[in-house]
């Protein structure tokens, strides 16, 4: 019983300390620092080793400008004998905060005496300057540690101090040096120089980085500086360029770089950037001999001939499908190019009964959890394309019960709710998003807050749920790739629902359709119309992206879209769309960023 109640009190200070110390943390976080000093003076009595709690109550006391409290704590841990190093450099930079650069030198010089009596001191030293921007004595305190002990090794560090000086090129060399020596990794440097290029090719720091990287290829023609050059020129989303590189790298690893290949086409495609993906994917399946390589090259030339395939182009494809097939089989191991295939006969050529034979045929083969639920998932989305919406559901429903805490999980309970709000069951679609709102996907638990908001919204607003139904619809056929027809369903509700919750849904998605025709004026139309009368309402971030991306990417009118991203960093700071907002702001701006 004794130890039960000493171990219960126990507990109650240690929960009693810990909340102390959020406290002063916040309070601190918050600039109230007249709260935050009371707590952090009761930490440092009840922990007088914390040095932590040390250098808070310092921090605490100089905000407030407590100045001679700051120095008279600071020399009582000083005299306490066992003096660390940054204690001199507390002392001192509490005198350069009062105006007495001579005294906060002196202490600055004792601070980097110590490192003769120790070089160990050297990064715990070199680290403090830096905390305070005193970068010339964080040089100093690194380099002299190395001089007294080269055993030590603080290039990584001096090259940080490098970069914060604003010596890119001092930084850029010494970090090159740092993995040509084996000493730190190549991701670790590609971090930290990343803030320092832009997507600009003519900036400052990109020329430099590339004369450099260049000046080291002659001279030790390692496979290093491609992967180098290949990385700087994505950034510059110079994709042609960094595909010579990456050719270079494949020809001298004897084909074991084509994963890096495939990345890069993948991206490239991504960035619509088609004629060099078709380059780099021809590149793939003329010169590997891994057959699922070749054959997830040759899909997505495939993908790329799709981009603008009509009747006649979709004939020869389907031939080259079915050449495919001939060749690999219904495998575990080729499930990519069934699925492929079925999406080709639903999707372009309006065809779902062959394409539900193929897949069904694939969930016969022997294949683990996984590969039955990529199956599925594509079996039924294209049952959902043919209306055969319960059969659907329960393909979605197996995979969300067999994956449960898996993306393909949480992703099949989405599209379960998507079907259920196609069928028109618009309560049990709400019940399966209201759990995916939490959901460690970020994209799935964006599109289940925007279609559950769709949903409450315009059914508390009509008990009949007219608007919702029609929308659906419009929404069904737009799935259906029958985007005229969308279009023309979605002016139904624009006409017959004007001034209801729906219309800028109505809006929105019109807009969407009418850009993939290529209809950028009556696009552009639709989204200036939800920003100016719906400002307040929840699509009014979609709206502004949706322009800043047509003005930036289509209609080639940067100084637009600046307006559009300033719009959603300024006024939606919490939108799913802010970070890209602000990058494409800043570059458009000429912000040194990637």
């Amino acid at each position: 019983m004794k130890r039960f109640a000493l171990i219960f009190c126990l507990l109650l200070f240690v929960g009693a300390w810990a909340q102390e110390d959020f406290l002063a943390k916040q309070y601190f976080n918050d600039g109230d620092f007249k709260k935050a000093v009371v707590y952090y003076e009761n930490l440092v009595k009840k922990n007088p080793r914390r040095t932590d709690y040390a250098e808070g109550l310092i921090a605490t006391y100089q905000q407030l400008e407590r100045f001679e409290d700051a120095e008279n704590f600071i020399i009582e841990k000083i005299e306490e004998g066992n003096i660390y190093p940054t204690l001199l450099i507390e002392l001192g930079y509490n005198y350069t905060l009062q105006g007495l650069p001579q005294k906060a030198e002196d202490y600055y010089s004792q601070a980097i005496a110590k490192i003769d009596e120790n070089p160990n001191f050297g990064y715990g030293i070199g680290y403090r300057f830096q905390k305070y921007a005193l970068l010339d004595r964080a040089l100093e305190a690194y380099s002299k540690s190395m001089e007294r002990n080269p055993k030590l090794d603080y290039n990584y560090q001096m090259a940080r101090v490098y970069g914060e000086q604003g010596n890119v090129e001092k930084m850029y060399e010494s970090y090159l040096n740092l993995i040509i020596e084996g000493r730190t990794s190549k991701s670790n440097v590609l971090r930290n120089i990343d803030d320092f290029i832009s997507s600009d090719p003519e900036n400052e720091n990109n020329l430099l980085l590339r004369k450099l990287l260049v000046q080291n290829a002659q001279q030790n023609p390692h496979v290093l500086w491609n992967e180098l050059l290949s990385w700087l020129f994505v950034q510059q989303k110079q994709y042609a360029s960094a595909f010579r590189q990456e050719k270079a790298i494949y020809k001298r690893m004897d084909g074991a770089s084509v994963q890096r290949l495939e990345n890069l086409g993948d991206l490239t495609l991504d960035e619509n950037e088609t004629e060099t993906a078709k380059e780099i994917y021809e590149f793939i399946a003329e010169n590997t001999g891994d057959e699922i390589v070749r054959l997830n090259a040759t899909l997505n030339l495939i993908d790329i001939q799709l981009l603008d395939g009509d009747d006649k182009r979709f004939q020869s494809i389907e031939k080259e499908f079915k050449t495919l097939i001939e060749q690999h089989g219904y495998r575990p191991q080729t499930l990519q190019l069934q699925v492929a295939y079925a999406n080709f006969l639903t999707f372009k050529t309006n065809n779902p009964t062959p394409a539900i034979e193929i897949l069904k045929n694939c969930l016969e083969l022997p294949l683990n959890e996984r590969g039955k639920a990529f199956i599925k998932l594509a079996l039924g989305d294209i049952l959902v394309f043919d209306k055969r919406f319960n059969e659907a559901l329960i393909y979605f429903s197996q995979i969300q019960k067999n994956l449960k805490n898996d993306v393909l999980g949480q992703n099949a309970r989405f599209k379960v709710a998507q079907t259920s709000f196609y069928k028109g069951d618009f309560d049990w679609a709400l019940t399966q998003l209201k759990v995916l709102r939490s959901s460690t996907s970020q994209l799935i638990a964006n599109d289940a807050m925007q279609l559950s908001l769709l949903i409450s919204d315009n059914s508390l607003e009509d008990s009949t749920q007219t608007a919702l139904k029609k929308y659906a619809r419009a929404d069904l056929l737009a799935y259906q790739k029958k985007t005229k027809d969308a279009i023309s369903e979605l002016n139904g509700i624009l006409e017959d629902h004007k001034g209801e919750k729906i219309e800028d849904e109505a809006l929105l998605k019109q807009g969407q359709l009418l850009e993939e025709l290529k209809d950028y004026t009556a696009a552009e139309f639709n989204y200036l119309k939800i920003t100016e009368f719906y400002a307040s309402d929840i699509l009014a971030d979609d709206a502004h992206f949706a322009l800043g991306e047509l003005y930036r990417t289509v209609l080639n009118q940067p100084e637009k879209a600046m307006i559009h991203y300033e719009k959603i960093v300024f006024d939606y700071e919490d939108s799913y769309f802010s970070p890209q907002a602000r990058k494409y702001y800043r570059t458009l701006r000429g912000d040194a960023i990637n």
